[in-house]
């Protein structure tokens, strides 16, 4: 990136982060004061499930990756991809599909 825009994509990326933390914390102190449980047995076996389920999305995910690259790298000729895109590709594949399913598991019902 340009010397310009990296700092401000930066404190940007800071910012969103700071404001979502502010946000949960908000969130938490206000249920926990209004006497609401912050997490009851339904919740933690739903987010056990959930994350459960997404763990082996993210396996899956990153084990297509590296066979993408290897069958790609010998059999095609295509260059090596750097590590850092995939990492993050596989971070936002984690954590969407942990968020994904949470909500669907909490709609569909008992766990």
């Amino acid at each position: 990136m340009t010397d310009f825009v990296w700092p401000v994509v930066s404190m940007g990326v800071l910012g969103l982060i700071v404001l979502i933390g502010a946000l949960v914390l908000w969130k938490t102190l206000r249920d926990e004061k209004s006497g609401l449980p912050l997490a009851d047995e339904r919740t933690q076996k739903l987010n056990g499930k959930a994350a459960y389920y997404a763990m082996f999305m993210c396996q899956y995910f990153i084990i297509a990756y590296l066979l993408v690259n290897i069958v790609g790298r010998e059999f095609f000729g295509m260059p090596e991809i750097e590590a850092g895109y995939p990492m993050i590709a596989a971070l936002l594949v984690s954590s969407v599909s942990f968020l994904v399913l949470r909500w669907y598991l909490g709609r569909k019902g008992e766990p």
